[in-house]
């Protein structure tokens, strides 16, 4: 199936000199999953309402400071008769809602991941919910500040939060719209001289006075289909995950992405390898990436590797120039899920970080380490000896 039918042509499009003040409005106004950016015409990128709140950009400041892509990683774009998975995977991989669709070289509209999922709704029968979801999700207290969950957001790369009240239990789920819906409002109403210490008092706000519940949930034994079906109806991006004899209990999170990078699974003998963030490669290519996961995973056969999953998140914090940068690497196989994390400064250290520390955990999980020999050239690769 191609996306030839399901894209469309309506869409919001700001110019690279717009206003972000103005950009933030329209984000209020009309809940787009995300707006075209375009220089004098040409296609430039695309900014979603997750990028605008996470950013320390000035109202003042012009669009084109969130659009800048990297040599290694283009805007992400589209062409009109491209099939679904493959765009499926340009969505997970610029970690957007929306792509830019070209015909014959020239913009034509766009496509949606609520579009792709409808499209597909019918075969998601297939899957459950434990086939895609994740575990151990992120969460904050009912009293923790805004200014606390703005933080796990941006750092874990996610758009929701569930809340715990004092027992433990689930009593409701903030999300980036939630956050930027209120900080707009709140900004709109104070004026130039309150800004400094009402944004303050914003921050320090805990999460239960914007918090939505009840929450809507599913549990591991859903399809896919059901859930997707649960998450259009409400006009959510995802769900919390509950054990199914007690929906208080939070056990994990699944969302449209989470659907839409099953959907890219492949049943071929190369392993599929989605990578999120992929806008901030500097001096690794993609290419490069999927060879080197490629590499760990065929050391060990027998260990069947389904999916792996490689995320990049950039910090504040800048070494001449060169952002420091959290790696997240995930393989999904026939013995569990398996993760690394590294930090270093531009994503090809982060990434070399967090590939040894996966591969660590490879060994862990099979027992290699009992091989006196190979563990000594491990460690020698760590720096640990």
């Amino acid at each position: 199936m191609n996306i030839a039918d399901i894209a469309t042509t309506d869409f919001i499009e700001v110019n690279v000199g717009t206003r972000m003040g103005k950009v933030r409005s329209m984000f209020e106004d009309g809940n787009p999953k995300g707006i075209i950016v375009t220089n004098d015409g040409e296609y430039e990128g695309v900014i979603s309402e997750r990028e605008v709140l996470q950013s320390h950009v000035e109202d003042d400041a012009k669009v084109a400071a969130l659009t800048k892509p990297s040599r290694n990683a283009p805007a992400p774009k589209v062409d009109r008769q491209e099939d679904v998975r493959e765009t499926a995977r340009v969505l997970v991989e610029s970690n957007e809602k929306v792509a830019p669709v070209f015909e014959n070289g020239e913009l034509w509209g766009v496509i949606t991941d609520d579009a792709i999922l409808e499209a597909v709704l019918e075969n998601l029968d297939a899957l459950t919910v434990e086939d895609i979801y994740t575990a151990d999700p992120v969460t904050v207290d009912e009293d923790d500040g805004i200014g606390k969950a703005i933080n796990l957001l941006r750092e874990h790369g996610i758009s929701r939060l569930p809340i715990m009240n004092e027992n433990g239990y689930l009593s409701g789920v903030v999300t980036t719209h939630d956050i930027a819906d209120f900080v707009i409002r709140k900004s709109d109403s104070t004026t130039t001289g309150d800004r400094v210490g009402d944004t303050q008092r914003m921050l320090d706000m805990p999460v239960y006075d914007i918090m939505n519940s009840p929450v809507e949930t599913t549990t591991l034994d859903a399809t896919a289909k059901e859930a997707v079906e649960a998450m259009l109806e409400q006009d959510f991006a995802g769900l919390m995950v509950t054990p199914a004899d007690d929906d208080r209990i939070v056990i994990g999170v699944i969302t449209k992405t989470d659907v839409l990078r099953a959907l890219t699974f492949t049943e071929e003998e190369h392993m599929d390898v989605q990578i999120t963030n992929i806008s901030m490669l500097d001096t690794i290519s993609r290419e490069s990436i999927v060879q080197s996961v490629e590499e760990v995973a065929d050391k060990y056969a027998d260990m069947q590797v389904m999916h792996a999953h490689v995320r990049f998140h950039e910090h504040n914090e800048k070494l001449r120039g060169t952002p420091l940068v959290q790696c997240q690497t995930r393989l999904r196989t026939n013995q569990g899920q398996i993760a690394g994390t590294g930090e270093g400064y531009g994503a090809e250290n982060s990434f070399r970080v967090a590939l040894d520390k996966l591969e660590r955990n490879v060994l862990e999980l099979k027992g290699v380490t009992s091989d006196e020999e190979y563990r000594g050239q491990l460690l020698r690769k760590l720096n640990e000896i």
